[in-house]
């Protein structure tokens, strides 16, 4: 079997990620090797990402060490993609989801309905940073940058009385400790493709694609391709204020979706089920719904207040 190298990111979780699916690689045989590549998403720290305005900000530089033939395939959290990515790329595989859901961490607190008037909670995620204003419009929103560790040393330091981050990694780090609540969809929509990973690789590079395709779990890809159908459909990237999580339910797709003004004044919700083997116009049909119902004005309204920066071309 061919010896077959991975793009990652240097952070803890992104080596996490790239050894999770070297592991796997090596139980069929091949050869690993890992590639520490360093992103702009990783050199920004000091700013939201919402400001940033970036277009795959944090996997630019892996593209360009794919398309050089440095590194043979790009190990990705999911969420992190572009919805379209540049010419000469695609996903070969979406792994097996781990949670898609958000966590509620705290030290002292057990759910976001406990916490104090004017409690200070730390995201950087204008999606969180929505749906927390439209449960509790006194909590008092922090920005919070960093890697897993860093973020989790601020809160037991005290600086946040809460901050919110994705399960997935929390669990994948088993750093579990500070997990009060998993907050359900209805309460918290998570990020289109959040829990997933993705595999991507040169275009029409049929040998590695053949080699990781086991990797491929087709219930995380026809849920996550409709989640990514309703994000493009609103011209969203990762930054904004849009929520999309699909699952299968009795053998249909089903997709919750929010657009939300970040201030939580107003939260559109979608819920629709489809069919399972065209996920992508479940998407796109409530994307579209929610643009009629006012999604659009929302948008409109974060970029001209510079909330968040339109994805770039």
């Amino acid at each position: 079997m061919p010896k077959l190298r991975i793009g990652s990111r240097g952070s803890q979780l992104a080596l996490w990620q790239a050894n999770h699916i070297s592991t796997l690689l090596l139980a069929h045989g091949h050869e690993v090797q890992i590639e520490i590549i360093h992103t702009t998403g990783d050199k920004i720290t000091d700013v939201a990402l919402a400001m940033v305005g970036t277009k795959g900000m944090f996997t630019k530089e892996i593209e360009e060490a794919l398309a050089a033939g440095r590194v043979d395939l790009a190990v990705h959290s999911l969420k992190d993609l572009p919805t379209e990515l540049p010419r000469g790329f695609e996903i070969a595989a979406i792994t097996e989801r781990q949670d898609a859901r958000d966590a509620f961490c705290s030290r002292s607190y057990s759910k976001i309905e406990d916490l104090q008037l004017g409690a200070r909670v730390g995201t950087s995620s204008l999606r969180r940073q929505a749906q927390l204003k439209a449960i509790r419009r006194d909590l008092d929103i922090h920005p919070l940058r960093g890697n897993v560790d860093t973020r989790m040393r601020k809160l037991e330091q005290g600086e946040y009385d809460a901050i919110i981050l994705a399960a997935a990694g929390l669990k994948r780090l088993g750093k579990t400790e500070l997990i009060k609540q998993i907050l359900a969809a209805e309460i918290m929509c998570p990020a289109a493709g959040q829990g997933a990973l993705a595999i991507e690789i040169r275009e029409g590079d049929s040998s590695t694609q053949q080699h990781v395709a086991f990797l491929n779990d087709p219930s995380a890809r026809a849920a996550t391709t409709c989640e990514r159908a309703l994000l493009n459909s609103l011209g969203g990237g990762c930054q904004v204020p849009i929520g999309a999580f699909a699952e299968i339910r009795g053998g249909k797709l089903h997709l919750d979706a929010i657009v939300a003004d970040p201030d939580g004044s107003k939260v559109l919700r979608e819920s629709r089920d489809g069919d399972l083997h065209d996920p992508q116009k479940l998407g796109e049909a409530v994307g579209e719904t929610l643009l009629r119902r006012g999604g659009d004005e929302i948008l409109e309204a974060v970029y001209g207040r510079g909330l968040a920066v339109p994805p770039q071309p």
